[in-house]
């Protein structure tokens, strides 16, 4: 096949067929495709689009430019269930509920990434914790998700090869924005990873990558399509991020907030919910139970009767990390050297908060990244953040505690906090925390 000639035919606005697809994909993975022909079609597919069949197929061979994992000779405890966000400031959900499926019967082998721009990343949240591997070998990864029922990790070279040069080039080319592509990223992991059942996390607010209801309800209804046409029972969860979820965001502190959940220490009903919402959907995808009302009940009491914080010890000890991470993560977590209240310019309630400003101000502070080889400091970030309809004041509530490596760091994170929130005399509608569920 003449790649020139694919080309031209997305260029003007053509389908391509399933083989001509897997000839680029194959290329892509290769080099048999140059980065300026991987380049020129990322474009002609930014601005036309992808038909149902085309989506389905590019899905489906970069899911086949490398390894696809089977856990059927795994001795796994159950199907192979895995949830995936598409990133909100605060998301700790994954280090909830891998632990809650698991406790309930499935099998949570999760391959997660790291933060990019101002959204935080499982892993690095993970590595937060001394010792803790996010990248075992293939058997250890296989031996702790059959005993300890759930694994996070990192995403192995050998597993959807052809993405890893795809989106490095769609993110020198400017082509990151197409639902088509996107769609194509998440799933050919998930895909390769060799799961039973997905449900997709799809935030929607000012701290989302697709802000807009619309646009993400067209990438949730585009995911479930083609992960269903690739044969992987799919779900999608439109969940608010105009707050931050939870009451921190950073990276050792929303791991102790994390653990601070499952052993009932403290909760934020709103992070509950959502967690709640999708271990109970992804259990009803997997058939581990027959129905919404007995999939929901297996999840809270998974979480509420500690359950779900014996399969999190369990994971974290097998992977490398301390095994009295629950009972003592002062012990373990660093902490960073400054602390500050964030303190408004005035007394007033909390109206509107622009999330990503947020985020960015946990970016600023050393906690994320903007560069894929920037370094984290796992001690930094935000506590007690408020939330719209809250009341605060000089003096008394603050926006959030700021946690620094020093006095600047923690001066400018003040300023960019009080920069991103709103406050007004009268409380905001408060949007429920989850928005909608395509299947």
């Amino acid at each position: 096949m003449y790649v020139p000639d694919l080309i031209r035919t997305k260029r003007d606005g053509g389908e391509l067929g399933e083989d001509e697809i897997r000839a680029l994909v194959t290329g892509i993975t290769d080099g048999g495709v140059s980065d300026a022909q991987v380049g020129a079609l990322a474009m002609a597919i930014v601005l036309n689009g992808m038909t149902a069949a085309e989506r389905i197929a590019l899905t489906g061979a970069m899911r086949d430019s490398g390894d696809v994992l089977d856990w059927s000779d795994a001795g796994l405890p159950g199907p192979a269930l895995d949830k995936h966000s598409t990133g909100g400031v605060g998301d700790k959900v994954s280090l909830l509920l891998a632990p809650v499926v698991a406790a309930c019967g499935g099998a949570v082998p999760m391959i997660s990434g790291r933060g990019l721009g101002h959204t935080g990343g499982t892993l690095d949240k993970l590595e937060s914790i001394p010792g803790y591997d996010t990248t075992p070998e293939p058997d250890a990864f296989r031996r702790v998700v059959a005993t300890a029922g759930a694994a996070i990790v990192g995403q192995t070279a050998r597993l959807a090869p052809a993405d890893r040069r795809l989106y490095a080039i769609r993110d020198a080319t400017g082509t990151v924005e197409s639902i088509p592509l996107i769609v194509a990223s998440i799933l050919s992991k998930k895909l390769a990873a060799g799961l039973d059942a997905l449900v997709m996390d799809v935030k929607v607010g000012s701290g989302a990558f697709l802000p807009g209801r619309e646009q993400a309800a067209e990438l949730a209804r585009a995911i479930v399509e083609v992960a269903t046409g690739n044969g992987l029972r799919t779900a999608a969860v439109l969940t608010d991020m105009d707050r931050v979820l939870g009451r921190t965001a950073g990276n050792a502190v929303e791991v102790r907030e994390s653990i601070d959940h499952l052993t009932g220490a403290a909760g934020d009903e709103r992070l509950r919910e959502v967690t709640l919402a999708l271990s109970a959907e992804l259990l009803v995808l997997g058939g581990v139970q027959p129905g919404a009302e007995a999939a929901r009940t297996a999840a809270e009491q998974a979480l509420d009767q500690g359950a779900a914080a014996e399969r999190f010890a369990a994971m974290v000890a097998e992977l490398g990390g301390p095994a009295d991470i629950v009972e003592a993560p002062d012990r373990h977590l660093p902490k960073a050297s400054v602390t500050v209240a964030a303190e408004p310019p005035e007394a007033g309630t909390v109206a509107t908060v622009d999330v990503r400003a947020v985020g960015l101000a946990v970016v600023a502070l050393g906690g994320g990244r903007t560069r894929e080889d920037d370094p984290v400091d796992h001690s930094v970030g935000l506590t007690d953040v408020a939330a719209p309809g809250e009341e605060v004041a000089p003096g008394g509530r603050p926006l959030a505690i700021v946690h620094a490596k020093d006095e600047d760091a923690a001066s400018r994170a003040t300023e960019a906090l009080r920069a991103a929130y709103q406050l007004n005399d009268e409380a905001p509608k408060d949007a429920p925390p989850v928005l909608e569920v395509l299947r």
